[in-house]
């Protein structure tokens, strides 16, 4: 299925990221989840979003604050881990990991949304957002939304930052505030 033809769906979520790099705002960014398909993984990060998630101690954890970490030109830019900042935490509204959900998505092009992980069933609080078409990754990474509106030009100021090793951004790509439309 090609997520950039489909109609949106008015009872899917709608949340935003307010983006900045190096400190100055780069812009929002709007997704569309695809509840409909994935209703578990896009409640996950419907929650990280809203600032709902909670640690076993109460307080509020989420994507508020949190970088980019990956950045590779022409495939994606990678977020998400505000357990460890590095691209090696993993935490969900399940618990530790959850599993694969629906693999009905393809990776078409520039602008879906998808869970990273480091193989089946290891979905956690890690996402992408794809670049450019990525089909290797089908039936490996959930499509679970996509970038709304003029919020891809806010993924193609990510997507050119200068990077260094691990592909890290060389200036700190941040989520600034988030939350549910």
């Amino acid at each position: 299925m090609s997520w950039h033809d489909r109609a949106r769906v008015d009872s899917n979520p709608v949340v935003f990221f307010d983006v900045t790099i190096g400190g100055a705002s780069a812009g929002r960014v709007t997704f569309e989840l695809f509840a409909d398909v994935a209703p578990k993984t896009c409640e996950n990060f419907r929650q990280m979003c809203a600032g709902e998630f909670r640690s076993r101690e109460g307080a509020p954890r989420g994507y508020k604050g949190c970088a980019f970490h990956r950045v590779i030109k022409d495939f994606m830019i990678q977020g998400g881990d505000f357990v460890n900042g590095d691209g090696t935490g993993c935490a969900s509204i399940y618990g530790s990991k959850f599993d694969d959900e629906a693999f009905v998505g393809r990776h078409t092009g520039a602008g879906l949304l998808s869970s990273a992980n480091s193989g089946p069933d290891t979905n956690g609080c890690q996402f992408f957002v794809t670049c450019a078409k990525t089909e290797w990754l089908d039936d490996k990474h959930v499509v679970f939304g996509r970038v709304l509106g003029d919020g891809m030009l806010v993924i193609r100021k990510v997507e050119n930052v200068a990077t260094g090793g691990g592909n890290k951004p060389k200036l700190p790509c941040v989520i600034a505030e988030c939350g549910e439309m």
